[in-house]
C-alpha cells in the first residue's frame, strides 16, 4: 500500500527574456505617463528581466479583445507547455506513458481543448490518462494542485504531473492614472513550470508531508482578477502584505505543530514572490532570517511573478543551492484572491 508520494522532476519553459528597464524606458513610461509614480513602482519591484510570450516592445495587445487574447494563449501556451512536461519527465526519468493523471493550473487563458488534452496527446500519454484543469485560483494554484496530485498518486498508485502556465502579458491593460495597474505590469512575467509526483518513499525527491489553506473573507476585495472585455484585470491591494503578515506566523505555527515541529525544523522556504513587500511580509511573519528567501528574491528578480508557476520555479531553485538534507523539511507557500494562503510541507527524501 502507498502511503506517501514524493515530487521527483522539475521542467520549466520561458518565453523570450526581456529586461525591466527596457521595458519601461520603451513602453510602459509613455503607457503610464498619467500616473506620476509609476516610474517609482518600477524601479522598487526588484525585477531586473522578465519572460513575455507577447513583448510590448514589439506588439501593443493593450486594445484587445479577450476572443483575440484567448486565440493568442493557445498559441503560445501549447509549446510551452510541452517543454515545460518534457524536462520534468526526463528530469525523473519517468516515461510519457508511465502517468497516471496530468492536472494543469492556469488562470490566464482558457480554450477547449484544453492545455490538458493537447499535451497528453502530443506527448503519448496513455488514452485512459485522467485530466484536472485548475482554473482562476491565481498565484497559489500550484500548492492545492500538488495536494490533488499527490492524493491521487496514493490513491491510484500511479504517478501525476503538474503544469503550471500563465501567460500574464496577455492581459496588458489600455493606459490609466491607476497606479494598482502600474504595480501589477511591472512584477508579472509568463512561465511554465511542471513536477512529475510518483508514489512510495524511495531515495531522492520531496515527500508531500501536508497541505494547508487559509481564506480571509474580509480582504477578498484585496486581490482580484476580472475577466473584461480587454483582457483579464488585476486588482491588487497596497494592504495584501499587511495581511499576510497577520496570518502567515499563525497559519505556519498550525500546519507544523500538527506533525510535532517548528521553523527551526525547516531548511527551506519556496515563497511565492508576490512582491517585494509580501516577501518582507513573510519574513517578518515567521522570524526568518535574510538568506532564508534568497531562493525567492532570486527568482523575483530573474523571473518576475510569474502567477501560479512561480512557487515551482522558486522549489526547483533551491534544488540547485538550498535544498533541505535528507530526512528535514521545506515549506511553499503562496497567496491569491480570496484573500487566500496556501501552504505544503515538504520532506527531503
Amino acid at each position: 500500500m502507498v502511503t506517501a508520494a514524493r515530487v521527483t522532476g522539475f521542467g520549466s519553459a520561458t518565453p523570450e527574456c526581456v529586461e525591466q528597464e527596457a521595458l519601461w524606458e520603451g513602453f510602459f513610461a509613455r503607457h503610464f505617463a498619467g500616473a506620476r509614480a509609476a516610474g517609482r513602482v518600477f524601479r522598487s519591484a526588484r525585477v531586473r528581466r522578465r519572460h513575455a510570450a507577447v513583448n510590448p516592445l514589439v506588439e501593443d495587445v493593450s486594445s484587445w479583445s479577450t476572443g483575440a487574447r484567448m486565440r493568442r494563449y493557445a498559441q503560445e501556451a501549447r509549446p510551452l507547455g510541452l517543454g515545460a512536461v518534457s524536462g520534468a519527465l526526463a528530469d525523473s526519468g519517468l516515461a510519457a506513458e508511465d502517468v497516471g493523471l496530468l492536472a494543469v493550473a492556469t488562470c490566464t487563458g482558457y480554450t477547449t481543448p484544453g492545455l490538458d488534452i493537447l499535451v497528453t496527446a502530443e506527448l503519448g500519454m496513455p488514452l485512459d490518462v485522467q485530466r484536472l484543469a485548475i482554473g482562476h485560483m491565481g498565484c497559489y494554484a500550484a500548492i492545492p494542485g500538488l495536494g490533488a496530485v499527490s492524493d491521487f498518486v496514493v490513491a491510484r498508485e500511479k504517478a501525476a504531473v503538474l503544469l503550471c502556465l500563465e501567460l500574464t502579458s496577455l492581459h496588458l491593460q489600455p493606459p490609466v492614472e491607476d497606479l494598482d495597474q502600474a504595480v501589477a505590469h511591472s512584477l508579472f512575467s509568463d512561465a511554465a513550470a511542471a513536477v512529475v509526483v510518483q508514489p512510495g518513499r524511495g531515495d531522492g525527491g520531496l515527500a508531500i508531508v501536508d497541505v494547508a489553506a487559509l481564506t480571509d473573507p474580509a480582504g477578498a476585495d484585496h486581490m482580484t482578477w476580472d475577466v473584461t472585455d480587454l483582457g483579464f484585470r488585476m486588482g491588487l491591494s497596497p494592504r495584501v502584505p499587511d495581511v499576510l503578515a497577520h496570518h502567515v506566523g499563525p497559519m505556519i505555527t498550525e500546519l507544523l505543530g500538527r506533525h510535532g515541529l517548528t521553523t527551526a525544523d525547516v531548511d527551506a522556504w519556496a515563497v511565492h514572490p508576490g512582491g517585494p513587500r509580501i516577501l518582507d511580509a513573510v519574513g517578518e511573519g515567521l522570524a526568518l532570517p535574510e538568506e532564508a528567501l534568497s531562493a525567492s528574491r532570486h527568482v523575483l528578480a530573474e523571473h518576475g511573478n510569474c502567477s501560479s508557476a512561480t512557487v515551482l520555479l522558486v522549489l526547483e531553485a533551491l534544488r540547485h543551492g538550498g535544498r533541505p538534507r535528507t530526512g528535514r523539511y521545506a515549506v511553499a507557500m503562496a497567496f491569491g484572491p480570496g484573500l487566500t494562503l496556501y501552504a505544503a510541507l515538504l520532506r527531503a527524501c
